[in-house]
């Protein structure tokens, strides 16, 4: 749960800073965290099978 609230700050942080970065930086960081979020759905998708 607290990790939760922490990633919900770090997002409200990271909008603010997002209308004020360059386009190429947002894509980046849009992809490192689709990335990641698709990596966490597998191994939540693998552990649930086993």
């Amino acid at each position: 749960m607290l990790f939760l609230v922490a990633a919900l700050l770090l997002l409200g942080v990271l909008l603010g800073t997002v209308a004020h970065a360059p386009l190429a930086f947002t894509a980046v960081a849009a992809a490192v965290i689709a990335a990641w979020l698709g990596i966490f759905a597998a191994r939540e998708r693998r552990a649930r099978r086993n």
